[in-house]
């Protein structure tokens, strides 16, 4: 899968808390089988691993219950048919969830304590108040920075989003179907469509195929419910950023594939051979589909795509996140550049890659760039920066789609004419910021001691901005 191809080998949380939260949901399956101490220890360890993953781990705690809940209404297989008997199951494993919970958080929070120890305290209200207040706040530093880091992340979830060729204000309901449409491999949407379909036609000539083992129903409730929760707050979220946003998700669709063997196996033998054929011709697409596309991942769109461009169809760390940067640096060489005008997509210093790089934008390019070759991020084009004008012009996709290196024309057009740059007045900034602070993260790349000063200056004026 490229999604996790291209963010598994980088310090992203994205891939631990889609670990953590398949361990958790196979857990709790077995917890809800047989609710003794050794399940409901990795039940406990699970699930503090997910907690300390990344903060939206925090719909655990809604799937969990409403999967436990569903089992009121809707039975699992090895389930007391007596009401009596099944309040007395359910209420059993209700105290091992609750214990396994509990658990969960004395691990979470130990593990704060331990990092937060030569932390500053800086809950308000309890300094200077004593070697009492000051245990106190000791004590109560692992729920503050939890709880804290939660609301920033609520506080900060509204962000703008791009998809097909559109900016918007904040999330889009439909932007992770069609992102799952453009960034998953055919052979894996495929699968998904075989597999519903099976599952569909065995449903209608009413013939009740056993796909799912009594053993593991437990764990198939908390699978699909899970993936019912994760995906419909991504549906009405408003950080719709990238296809790892999506991983929890991913991963549970492909777990939803399981029954797919058995569903072939029960069918009819010529639906069966056709069904077969079909899955392992899919099956095999994928892997060679992933050779084919090494190392480019990143950029990576589906035929369904239909030959629309990158830059119009997704942005952000769907296509370029300063990984085309090699390809940046042999082109250079290989036309005897000595002067390279970029204008990348985030903070790096990118003459660590390309030493006679330089910052530029593609919306205000000077005379002396007149024919010169520059080099533009497939995010900077329409997401963010302006610059659809200069894709008229000679140029060549780097490393997969996710760079392009541009032959300017000489002379270059006045702003706001036709072939130009454009007006001061429909000019982006990148991210949305009051003024371009890729020169200011440089800048302080080679001077750090002026890293408070910078930071006071920007708050001072964003202060400004706000009154």
């Amino acid at each position: 899968m490229p999604a996790f191809l291209a963010f598994g080998p980088l310090v992203l949380t994205d891939g631990a808390i889609t670990l953590f939260t398949v361990l958790t949901l196979w857990t709790l399956g077995e917890l809800w089988r047989n609710p003794d101490r050794r399940n409901t220890r990795w039940f406990a360890l699970a699930l503090a691993g997910a907690l300390l993953s990344k903060f939206s781990s925090g719909l655990l705690l809604i799937a969990m219950p409403i999967a436990v809940l569903s089992t009121r209404w809707w039975a699992l297989a090895d389930q007391p048919a007596d009401k009596a008997a099944a309040r007395a199951w359910r209420k059993l494993r209700w105290r091992a969830l609750r214990k396994g919970t509990l658990l969960a958080a004395v691990v979470v929070y130990a593990v704060y304590f331990v990092f937060s120890w030569n932390q500053p305290v800086d809950i308000p209200g309890f300094a200077g108040h004593g070697p009492l207040a000051a245990l106190a706040s000791r004590l109560l530093m692992p729920p503050w920075l939890f709880l804290r880091g939660l609301a920033w992340v609520l506080l900060t979830a509204a962000r703008s989003s791009f998809i097909l060729g559109r900016p918007y204000p904040h999330g889009v309901w439909f932007y992770f179907p069609v992102l799952l449409v453009l960034k998953s491999l055919p052979g894996f949407l495929g699968l998904l469509v075989l597999t519903l379909a099976l599952a569909l036609w065995h449903s209608l000539r009413s013939r009740a195929v056993a796909v799912i083992p009594a053993e593991l129903a437990p764990h198939w409730r908390a699978i699909w419910v899970s993936l019912l929760v994760f995906t419909g707050v991504c549906l009405i979220g408003t950080m719709d950023i990238s296809i790892r946003h999506f991983s929890v998700p991913l991963v549970l669709l492909t777990m939803l594939m399981a029954p797919l063997p058995r569903l072939i196996q029960r069918s009819a033998r010529r639906p069966a051979w056709t069904a077969a054929v079909v899955a392992a011709v899919l099956v095999a697409s994928c892997p060679i589909t992933a050779v084919r596309l090494y190392p480019y991942y990143f950029p990576y769109v589906s035929p369904f795509a239909m030959g629309r461009p990158l830059y119009w169809l997704i942005s952000n760390s769907n296509v370029d996140w300063n990984q085309a940067l090699p390809e940046v640096e042999r082109f250079a060489q290989q036309h005897g550049l000595a002067d390279v005008p970029l204008d990348a997509y985030g903070f790096s210093d990118a003459r660590a890659f390309v030493p006679q790089s330089r910052l530029w934008d593609c919306q205000e390019p000077a005379n002396s760039d007149a024919g010169r070759w520059v080099f533009v991020s497939a995010n900077m084009i329409l997401d963010a920066h302006n610059c659809a004008w200069i894709m008229q012009y000679p140029h060549q996709p780097l490393a997969g789609g996710g760079m392009y290196a541009i032959q300017l024309p000489s002379p270059i057009p006045p702003a706001g004419s036709p072939g130009g740059p454009p007006p001061p007045g429909a000019r982006r900034q990148f991210l949305n910021m009051p003024m371009d602070v890729r020169p200011l993260f440089r800048d302080l790349a080679d001077h750090p001691e002026g890293i408070q000063k910078a930071v006071d200056d920007m708050m001072a004026k964003w202060r400004q901005d706000r009154k």
